[in-house]
């Protein structure tokens, strides 16, 4: 019995003959499927496909982020041969803290080597590498989108997340914007869905002529919820993903998120053909898009120039 016994335990610790990826993720599966699905493509050209030659495990904090460090602790625990840390600064940072040595891919918005994710981004070091796809630092230019648009305004309302590692830099960034611009800001804080509905109040009752919402996942996973409280209030508004304007919102501009999410899933596969994170470069996302919809402009009683039409990577109608 006991040699029995034995064998079961050496099995049970042995790593199966298929290659493990430990995926952790922000968000749920429903939210996360259009970004899950340019993984499993990226993954698909470096030549590997989920059930075939490669098994995926996954870890959903399903919005709750306090829960990340635990779940990318699980994922370690599991012996995976690489984790995958898609979805910006907070999935990155805690998957960097789970470990020194398993092998780690991240997607984010920010900058990795501000963050310290990374020493530098030609030679990363460690055992982590990833994408960035600049939608942090495009924020600025999301309030000059909406200065175009709205050109009277005075003053414009941004959104801010104060739990978001990169929300200082950027409001830095978006004031000496609006300095260039002479146009006043009014900063409001949101980190919970349940405060998203006294930030539209508040450009009504304020007077602000639109509204920024900075980089910040947690507002790109819910573009859905924001573009039915802008209709609601009435509130020209631009966020970073085309998930908005998509969801009837007024417009977008940040990093190709398909494309960013494409290229992990390539960096994933390349590392389990046998390559070393630290020989991998940090990727940028070479295409930033402006994503307008026409019917929300006619519904808030806006129009964009045909120059801002003609500037635009689509324009929904």
């Amino acid at each position: 019995m006991a040699g029995v016994a034995m064998s079961m335990t050496r099995s049970h610790a042995q790593k199966p003959s298929m290659p493990v990826i430990g995926y952790l993720c922000p968000e749920s599966p429903e939210l996360f499927a259009s970004r899950l699905q340019a993984f499993h493509q990226g993954l698909g050209e470096a030549g590997f496909v989920e059930g075939r030659n490669v098994k995926i495990e996954f870890q959903w904090a399903d919005g709750q982020y306090s829960r990340l460090p635990a779940l990318a602790a699980e994922l370690v625990a599991r012996n995976v041969d690489v984790l995958v840390a898609p979805g910006g600064a907070p999935v990155a940072l805690a998957a960097k803290a789970a470990s020194t040595t398993k092998p780690i891919v991240f997607e984010m918005g920010g900058d990795p080597v501000q963050l310290h994710v990374v020493d530098s981004l030609s030679r990363p070091g460690g055992n982590i590498t990833g994408i960035s796809s600049l939608s942090v630092d495009v924020s600025p230019k999301r309030l000059e989108f909406m200065r175009d648009l709205v050109p009277t305004a005075t003053k414009l309302m941004v959104v801010v997340n104060p739990t978001s590692p990169t929300a200082q830099s950027q409001l830095q960034k978006l004031h000496a914007a609006a300095a260039t611009l002479g146009v006043r800001l009014e900063v409001s804080g949101a980190s919970k869905e349940d405060e998203f509905e006294s930030v539209f109040a508040a450009v009504t009752r304020d007077g602000a002529g639109g509204l920024v919402f900075t980089s910040d996942p947690y507002f790109a996973f819910r573009s859905s919820r924001l573009a039915a409280l802008a209709m609601k209030y009435r509130v020209s508004a631009i966020t970073q993903t085309r998930d908005f304007p998509i969801a009837g919102g007024l417009m977008s501009y940040g990093g190709d998120f398909m494309q960013s999410h494409r290229r992990a899933g390539i960096y994933a596969g390349r590392i389990l053909s046998g390559e070393k994170p630290s020989d991998l470069p940090v990727q940028l996302v070479t295409k930033v898009e402006l994503v307008i919809n026409l019917k929300a402009a006619k519904l808030l009683g806006h129009a964009f120039s045909s120059a801002f039409v003609a500037g635009a990577d689509e324009v929904l109608e």
